[in-house]
């Protein structure tokens, strides 16, 4: 059975940082597409950062505005993904979401699959 569990989120002030973990198992994690999604109320599901764990090639997604505040890795051994989130601004008050496709082809980007599964999202709340 396919598991993620999301966990980091919080309150933190404009300005802070957080990390955000995403435990995983349940599937083969070493040839994986793994997402960061956030959904804030009222609005649509934005994709923000994937990672294909295989070849450790990442891609933002394109709405995301100041990318460089965002940064994905993950931990092969612990089969976690994490999403570092610097400076943060009150408009990523957000629930994050991690994802995951299996068997993500060779060359394929992280971003161009449909993902099965997600976990259950931990809540980030910036204040200005």
């Amino acid at each position: 059975e396919v598991q993620l569990v999301e966990s980091g989120g919080g309150l933190v002030q404009a300005g802070g940082s957080l990390r955000l973990s995403c435990a995983t198992s349940g599937f083969t994690f070493d040839d994986a597409a793994i997402a960061w999604f956030r959904q804030a109320p009222g609005k649509e599901r934005e994709g923000i950062s994937c990672l294909s764990t295989r070849d450790r090639v990442t891609d933002y997604g394109l709405l995301v505005r100041d990318r460089g505040r965002f940064t994905i890795s993950g931990d092969n051994v612990r089969n976690t993904v994490y999403l570092q989130i610097d400076s943060l601004k009150p408009e990523d008050t957000a629930v994050y979401y991690c994802a995951v496709h299996e068997n993500l082809r060779v060359g394929q980007n992280c971003f161009a699959v449909w993902y099965d599964y997600y976990g259950q999202g931990t809540q980030v709340t910036v204040s200005s």
